[in-house]
């Protein structure tokens, strides 16, 4: 998603391109495109089920399932027999090395994903995997093995553990996600209770001890809609991700507890896309204006009720998805992916997966530099009920990765109106959802995503990562 987060910034440092002399015209910057540069096969015989409509082994939210730092690429996954695998590669290497984990998935739900992390101070590489609102599972590397690539064994990983080296934080624990900060240090965002009734919260690893921050959303307050009115919900979040200047972002969509706010039964109760920002590395958070609207860790978290949380508008009725995706540019303004169902197919949706995948559509939403805000849609039918990714290549040009691997793309130059579809996904029977390597376009210019071929039952598939050049 993010090309300018600060794990992939803080790799490789800023590029400086040949300086214009005063009178040079310089050239227009090119457009969004894919060329594909190769695939390569993680897992023949990669565990299969289907759960929420999706793949343990693929679920986009997943941060980060697929990673890129100091010149390796690092996978994670759950083989045939249930076992945790992490795996390595030299950028550009057609073959990767991979260690199974004294782990097995508990329990066949497609939410038990696994996800890893960075801690630039001490160049550990940290895993949390295998919770759906209860336990997790952690384990992290030896000091240094990001920074000096020893030999790739069993040996470099530490024991498996249920807490955070000793630090508990929550029973109901659900959706892991590692965000480095600025500094170096290593944030993990996660979900505390239940689907309608959780809040957000984040801990902290400093290169010798994780803190707990605390939770900085709210799950009460009374919404209402044309229907009914609920009580408890949680805030999904499209992402979070610090910008290249330092900033904190995190689009979201929340989510009642009662159905009584839907049109029917049959959809779900996600409903608006809000937006809040950070600029002291999670400790406080701020609406779209700036006003102060959340203390983590406090008793005043965000909440429902807050004013000027929402960027775009929209009801209970449409099955709009939790979880997308987000991104920043270059300048450091706020990029997304939503989507939902159209009023023009109905004002009504009843039933949620299939009148998305008959009739949803994704849609670009964006803060201009003037600080309003557009959103554009993307004229491509999603064919499915699952997510899209954002991606941002080193000109600001937008790619929306879809369901079954296809890419669309915008360019800048026209304001992000120009959507085609760039690549259709032949040949790669994917299942649905990919995993987005978020750390490496800027990096290298590289697109790479982790993919699963379709499959039924619980029957073994293949699991691949496919790369694509972009604009150099």
């Amino acid at each position: 998603m993010r090309r300018r987060t600060l794990l992939a910034t803080a790799l490789l440092g800023a590029v400086a391109g040949p300086g214009l002399s005063a009178g040079t015209a310089r050239a227009a910057d090119p457009g969004p495109s894919v060329t594909p540069t190769g695939t390569t096969r993680l897992d023949a015989q990669a565990l299969f089920f289907v759960s929420y409509d999706g793949l343990v082994n693929n679920n986009s939210f997943q941060k980060n399932g697929l990673l890129t730092y100091k010149g390796y690429q690092y996978a994670a996954w759950y083989t045939t027999d249930r076992s945790a695998v992490v795996a390595r590669r030299a950028l550009g290497a057609s073959s990767w090395s991979t260690v199974t984990l004294a782990h097995q998935l508990k329990s066949s739900d497609s939410h038990n994903v696994i996800s890893m992390g960075v801690s630039r101070t001490d160049g550990r590489l940290h895993l949390n995997m295998d919770s759906h609102s209860d336990g997790f599972f952690y384990v992290k590397s030896v000091a240094g093995l990001l920074d000096n690539a020893p030999a790739w064994t069993s040996a470099v990983f530490g024991a498996v553990q249920t807490s955070l080296d000793g630090l508990a934080l929550t029973t109901q624990f659900t959706y892991p996600q590692f965000i480095s900060t600025p500094e170096g240090k290593l944030q993990l965002s996660y979900r505390v209770g239940i689907s309608g009734n959780g809040r957000n919260a984040l801990a902290e690893y400093d290169g010798s001890a994780w803190t707990a921050l605390g939770e900085w959303s709210s799950s009460t307050g009374t919404y209402t809609s044309a229907h009914g009115s609920s009580t408890a919900r949680n805030m999904y979040l499209h992402g979070i991700d610090y910008d290249a200047g330092g900033r904190l972002h995190s689009f979201f969509t929340w989510r009642e507890q009662n159905g009584a706010v839907m049109c029917n039964s049959g959809g779900i109760t996600n409903h608006d896309t809000g937006y809040v920002y950070s600029t002291d590395r999670g400790r406080t958070w701020r609406n779209d204006a700036g006003t102060l609207v959340g203390t983590t860790g406090s008793s005043d978290t965000v909440a429902v009720t807050d004013a000027g949380l929402v960027v775009d508008s929209l009801n209970p009725d449409h099955s709009l998805m939790n979880q997308e995706s987000q991104s920043t540019d270059s300048t450091g303004l706020p990029h997304a992916i939503i989507s939902y169902v159209p009023g023009r197919f109905g004002q009504c949706t009843t039933n949620y997966v299939t009148d998305r995948t008959n009739n949803g559509r994704a849609f670009h939403l964006r803060k201009n530099s003037s600080g309003t805000w557009t959103k554009t849609e993307i004229p491509i039918a999603l064919n499915s009920s699952q997510r899209t990714k954002l991606v941002l290549d080193k000109y600001d040009n937008a790619y929306a990765i879809m369901p079954f691997g296809r890419i669309a793309g915008a360019s800048k130059a026209s304001g992000y109106t120009d959507w085609t579809l760039l690549y259709d996904g032949s040949g790669l029977n994917a299942f649905g959802e990919v995993v987005i390597d978020e750390t490496r376009v800027s990096q290298d210019g590289i697109l790479s995503f982790m993919y699963q071929e379709k499959s039924s039952g619980t029957t073994p598939s293949p699991l691949h990562v496919v790369d694509f050049r972009l604009p150099s």
